[in-house]
């Protein structure tokens, strides 16, 4: 949570007292009327954010702004102007054609950066955070460009980045043998686990301990993580590095790495949201010690909400959920199919900085989701960060489907199909019956229950003796017209 985010709630409730003095509902001049509906618009709206308060710390804050939250226009307009002096009248100029290109569009990424970064912003976000939105964007229009060529010439492009690219990647056996113990090699009988333990046992491990703290729920992360076995199961077929030893897929993936990520990532945000958030400027602080904490957690979140996703609470939030899942699933798929069709091979450093990305982007992205699902009224748009990332997504699959559409295509195995089909069946069924029949019901037994227990209300005695008719008036005193008569 920003600071901005923190004084919203007041702001909004005495904006909504403004309007209504605007538009001569409250009058002016009358105090406690002013009063009256102040405290009922008060009322209204920590109502509406009282669950939120359950899942968000406290947080002190002294009121220092920091380097990272203030904007430097001075600053950067003077580094800008220096540097480009130096180019243009101490640097020479390279004959390179291709060269020169390549740091001309990296300058234009650079200033567009910094100019997006440092400066003043109606919403005061860190620095860190608005430089990875303007990545964001940055990385969006490359994937544009790369849509938009052909295959040949974006394949070739990839040259521009990393001349070693561009060329096919050789064929690699990764099912092999899938014995655990080996008899017939008398050196090393266990050679075909050690062989699995390479750098992608620790990338896996630190890429799930990551994306738990994106989503805060065990829950959540173990369905990701065994629903994108399956999806290795049922995609072997098109691509060969899905193809592993059954204790790979459900050992060393779910597991040991995934598992053992997910653990670690649940211990780290119990710690989070029991971590006191008290926040000092760095000049306020008298040790050196407690500067360079401060420095650290500038990067840390400034408070910390418990995600409470409750899907199954109403039918809005369950087909956001779904609809998160199924996006997570599809950004991990196209980690393999893009190096497929682009001819990258895994240990690429394209491969890991894409992975860096996404591990900067994903947090904020799932933050303004949830603040999207749990506050609709607060949060009335999705968050552009979260905006920007399901397009980036859909546009990586919409490269791989024009790239090799031969391999997207390859025919699923029948048995396969069935899976799927009664897996997305029993999806619908539990869905119909959760959010409608089931309702239906408890709305219809609760209808006729209250019917049930009118006419009792109605009959039950006075205190004068009298019983309660269905208009609310005693069978005693009779009619409101006999009554009338009777005072006349």
């Amino acid at each position: 949570m920003t600071k901005p985010e923190s004084k919203k709630s007041g702001v909004a409730a005495g904006k909504s007292v403004g309007e209504q003095v605007n538009n001569g509902s409250v009058d002016p001049a009358c105090p406690d009327q002013s009063t009256a509906i102040k405290a009922k618009v008060m009322k209204q709206t920590s109502r509406e954010n009282l669950h939120r308060r359950n899942t968000e710390c406290e947080v002190y804050d002294d009121g220092t702004n920091t380097f990272f939250w203030r904007a430097h226009t001075v600053t950067v307009l003077f580094i800008l102007t220096c540097a480009l002096v130096y180019v243009t009248l101490l640097e020479e100029t390279p004959q390179d054609t291709a060269y020169n290109t390549k740091r001309k569009l990296s300058c234009n990424v650079f200033i567009l950066c910094f100019f997006i970064v440092f400066k003043k912003h109606s919403t005061n976000l860190v620095s860190y955070w608005r430089f990875w939105l303007c990545v964001t964007v940055v990385y969006e229009l490359f994937l544009i460009f790369i849509l938009f060529q052909t295959v040949h010439d974006g394949r070739q492009f990839m040259k521009y980045i990393d001349p070693k690219l561009g060329v096919p990647l050789p064929e690699r056996d990764y099912g092999g043998n899938c014995l655990i113990y080996d008899p017939g090699n008398t050196t090393d009988p266990f050679h075909n686990i050690w062989d699995k333990m390479d750098g992608f046992v620790p990338a896996h491990f630190l890429g799930w301990y990551i994306k738990t703290l994106m989503i805060r729920d065990w829950w959540m992360c173990m369905i990701i993580s065994v629903m994108f076995e399956f999806l290795e199961y049922s995609l072997e077929h098109q691509l060969p590095n899905f193809s592993e030893c059954w204790w790979d897929h459900w050992i060393m993936d779910v597991l040991v790495c995934n598992g053992l990520g997910i653990y670690c990532g649940m211990k780290t945000l119990a710690w989070l949201s029991m971590k006191p958030y008290q926040w000092q400027g760095l000049w306020n602080i008298p040790t050196y010690k407690g500067k360079i904490k401060r420095i650290a957690f500038q990067f840390t979140p400034y408070s910390w909400v418990k995600f409470e996703w409750k899907p199954a609470s109403n039918l809005r939030r369950w087909l956001a959920v779904l609809g998160i899942i199924f996006m997570f699933l599809l950004a991990e798929l196209n980690t393999f199919y893009l190096k497929f069709v682009l001819w990258m091979p895994p240990e690429h450093y394209l491969v890991l900085l894409r992975l860096v990305f996404f591990v900067n982007v994903g947090g904020v992205a799932m933050r303004e989701i949830y603040d999207f699902m749990d506050d609709p009224k607060f949060h009335k748009k999705l968050g552009q960060q979260a905006w920007l990332v399901s397009a980036i997504t859909v546009t990586e699959f919409l490269i791989v489907v024009k790239y090799d559409p031969h391999t997207i295509m390859l025919p699923i195995p029948s048995l396969i199909i069935q899976c799927w089909f009664l897996g997305i069946l029993l999806i619908l069924i539990w869905t119909v019956w959760r959010f409608f029949i089931r309702d239906i019901t408890l709305r219809y037994k609760e209808t006729r229950r209250r019917k049930q227990e009118a006419p009792a209300d109605w009959d039950r005695p006075l205190g004068n003796g009298s019983t309660a008719t269905p208009s609310g008036r005693s069978k005693l005193n009779g009619s409101s017209e006999t009554l009338r008569q009777r005072k006349s």
